[in-house]
Formats: structure tokens, C-alpha cells, sequence
């Protein structure tokens, strides 16, 4: 009889740990649940479904700055399995990827079905039986046997499975109830929140310019310390891009604390200091004393957000540099530097939101991803307390974990 190894979770961290294990060691049945009927639905939708595998950088310390949660862990296992593995382990299944200017990673299918397809095939290819639409209700120990199995699944259609080993891959959730089994295991539980979400300003002045993006942009929480900068987007409902989900996820737990309401500043030209925007400004009254404000954009901004700082700072339509009232000068610096919107509530980024909290990394032995109460117990992926901003480092936290966890699994 072959020994049974489970994964629980048809996503990113449990389709790396399974295969890893199953490659490792084929002479283990390595079977991987899905309580619904789709798998890596995330890999789906990630990167606009192109898929952001990883992120081309390759100091584990640099790597590891990247996550509000889990950077010291990562710093010890990045090492272990890191992009450069990732980038080989999916070329040498005939996946090779490409490198994008903000140094985020795709495939050069630029097809996130490349990825669930090698993924799938790997899989099959190596043995793993995948089962879908079958959830896990709850997990048994046996804590002093040495006879195998050890662990008892009651699976969700009233029957049970025996396995000698377990991965937990099952994701994040932002319902407490979702860890509600791991915590009857023993094991303590962050707090989970939502991280990565876009921030809702129902009245903002800027809602018209839906669509208006700056390539740079500094975004601050009065009465904090949070402050992260990047591309900004303008939308409909308030504030998106890069700059705001990197925002989201440094201050999740902050943010949730003030129930997403409170002042963000933004800052649209974050690498002119303050004194400096203030003397271009009053240089123009010399330099282009004729030509009109509204209608010549300073700092290359894009002329319609250019035009609505105008508007605010109440600039005359017909206004000359030469002519500009003092008043509207100031007023328009300070927009320069520190526009407020008046934040109320959170948008989740599309499909892609992450959650921070989960199973506490002290508890785990983090170079196998084991469980220090329960030996053969493992968890990778998003059920563990660690967390990324976007740009692939949430895929490579997967990956990572899997890895190690499968490597772990298929030790004799």
C-alpha cells in the first residue's frame, strides 16, 4: 500500500506542493482537493489574465522588503526557493517567461492559460489525482501513533480520506470562520483582513477623470506614518493603481482599524521638493509671463488633472502667468503636494484581492512549512500569515511555500 499525501487546495500553493511532492517521491499517492469546480482561479486572473508569475529580483533581502507580513520569513526561505528557481522550474517545463520595465514577470504567451496549462499537465503528468467539488469539513489526529495514517479528513460528501501527510493550501479569507478547523487543531490565528483594495472617495472633485493615470505619485494618511508612492490611477469611484494597492497592503491593518475612512494626501509630483515646485511656480511669472495657466500643464502632468488643480486653486480660465492672483498661487502648490481626498470605504482590486492574517509563522518550522504541534502538517499559500503588495510577489510566496512544503512531504 502507498502512503497517502492530501493537499487541500486547488490554487497556486497547492498544485506546487503537490507536484513537487508527487515528482520527489513517485512512489507516494498524492491526491489534491478542490472544494469548488475551479482551479487556479487566481492564476486566471491575475495580471489582467496574463498572469504575474514573479518579480525579476534576486536578492532575498531586496526580495523580501516586498511584504508587509512574512518579510523576515522570507528573507530564510526565499534562498531555498526563489524568482530565478521559479523562472527555471517553468522553462524547463517549456514555459519561458518575460521581464517588463516595472521588472514584473509573465509569460511571453502573455496568456495566463500557459500557466494553468503547464500547471494541469505537470500535475497529471507526475500522478497527482485531482478531485474537485469535494471540500474538507474537518481534520483528526492521531498525535501518539507511529502507525500510518495519521491524519483522518472528513471530506464534505460524508465520507472520509487517511492520509500520512497534509498540506493546507486552501487560500485566504477575510471571514474569522474560515480558520474556525485550523484553530481546533491548535493553532493560532492572525486576525484576517482584506489587503490590496482600492480606496472608495465618493466626493471627489477628480471622479469625472476616471481613466487619468500619473506614472509617479506619493500617497499619505494624515495622522500616520503609512506612505507609499508608484503609478496612480483616477477612477470613477476614487483612487486606484499601483501607489494605492501597495497602500492598502502596507496599511491594512491600519486602514481596517479606521474602518477605511479618513484623509489621504496625495502628492503629484513626489520627486520636486516642495520648496522646488514652489520656486518653478513662481519662475513662470518670468519665464512665460504670457502664456495662459490652465492651458500649460507644469511637471509633464496630464493636461485634464493639470487643468481640475487649476480649477480648485481657482485660477482664471483666461488667467496669464504674469497675472495670476497670489491666492491661486498658493493654492495651487499646495494641490501640487498634497491633495486630499476624503476617504470613505475600500473597492477590491478586481479578482486579485489578497488577505492578510492567517496561521502564525512562529508556529511553523519554515524551511519545511511544517507544523511544530503536528508533525506532517503543512501550510503554503495565503493561509499563512504572509502577504505582498502586486507585481508577482504574492505568486512567488506560493510558489516558495509549495515548494518546500511538496520537498518536505516526500521525504521518507
Amino acid at each position: 500500500m502507498r502512503e497517502t499525501v492530501v493537499v487541500i487546495g486547488g490554487g497556486a500553493a497547492g498544485f506546487f506542493g503537490a507536484i513537487t511532492c508527487a515528482e520527489l517521491n513517485p512512489d507516494l499517492r498524492v491526491i489534491l482537493l478542490e472544494k469548488t469546480t475551479k482551479l487556479l482561479s487566481k492564476v486566471r486572473v491575475s495580471g489582467g489574465g496574463r498572469c504575474n508569475v514573479t518579480h525579476a529580483c534576486f536578492q532575498p533581502s531586496q526580495f523580501a522588503q516586498h511584504y508587509p507580513r512574512g518579510h523576515k520569513a522570507l528573507k530564510k526561505l526565499l534562498p531555498l526557493f526563489g524568482a530565478s528557481d521559479t523562472i527555471a522550474w517553468f522553462e524547463k517545463r517549456g514555459v519561458p517567461l518575460k521581464t517588463e520595465a516595472d521588472g514584473r514577470m509573465f509569460p511571453q504567451s502573455n496568456s495566463s492559460e500557459t500557466i494553468i496549462d503547464c500547471l494541469m499537465q505537470t500535475a497529471r503528468k507526475a500522478g497527482v489525482g485531482i478531485i474537485t467539488g469535494l471540500g474538507v469539513n474537518s481534520l483528526q489526529i492521531k498525535e501518539e501513533s507511529t502507525v500510518e495514517p495519521r491524519f483522518t479528513l472528513q471530506l464534505s460528501n460524508g465520507e472520509t480520506l487517511s492520509a500520512a501527510k497534509v498540506l493546507i493550501a486552501t487560500g485566504g479569507s477575510p471571514k474569522p470562520e474560515s480558520y474556525q478547523w485550523l484553530q481546533a487543531l491548535g493553532h493560532s490565528i492572525e486576525a484576517p483582513i482584506p489587503s490590496l483594495f482600492t480606496l472608495n472617495v465618493p466626493g471627489s472633485p477628480f471622479k469625472d477623470l476616471q481613466g487619468v493615470a500619473v506614472p509617479k505619485a506619493k500617497v499619505k494618511l494624515t495622522g500616520q506614518k503609512l506612505e507609499t508612492e508608484g503609478p496612480l490611477l483616477i477612477t470613477h469611484w476614487g483612487l486606484s493603481g499601483p501607489a494605492v494597492l501597495r497602500f492598502s497592503a502596507w496599511g491594512a491593518r491600519v486602514l481596517f482599524g479606521l474602518h477605511y475612512a479618513g484623509t489621504a494626501l496625495v502628492n503629484w509630483v513626489p520627486d520636486s521638493p516642495e520648496e522646488n515646485v514652489r520656486q518653478l511656480v513662481q519662475q513662470q511669472r518670468t519665464v512665460s509671463p504670457r502664456k495662459t495657466v490652465i492651458s500649460n500643464p507644469l511637471f509633464t502632468l496630464p493636461s485634464r488633472l493639470w487643468q481640475r488643480l487649476c480649477e480648485l486653486s481657482e485660477v482664471p480660465e483666461d488667467a496669464k502667468w504674469a497675472e495670476l492672483p497670489g491666492k491661486s498661487q498658493s493654492k495651487l502648490i499646495e494641490l501640487l503636494v498634497r491633495t486630499p481626498f476624503d476617504v470613505k470605504g475600500k473597492t477590491t482590486f478586481k479578482e486579485e484581492f489578497v488577505t492578510c492574517g492567517g496561521i502564525h509563522l512562529d508556529e511553523l518550522h519554515l524551511e519545511r512549512m511544517e507544523s511544530k504541534l503536528h508533525p506532517g502538517l503543512h501550510f503554503a499559500g495565503e493561509v499563512v500569515n504572509i502577504d505582498g503588495i502586486t507585481g508577482g510577489f504574492n505568486f512567488q510566496a506560493a510558489w516558495t511555500g509549495g515548494y518546500l512544503a511538496g520537498k518536505a512531504m516526500a521525504a521518507k
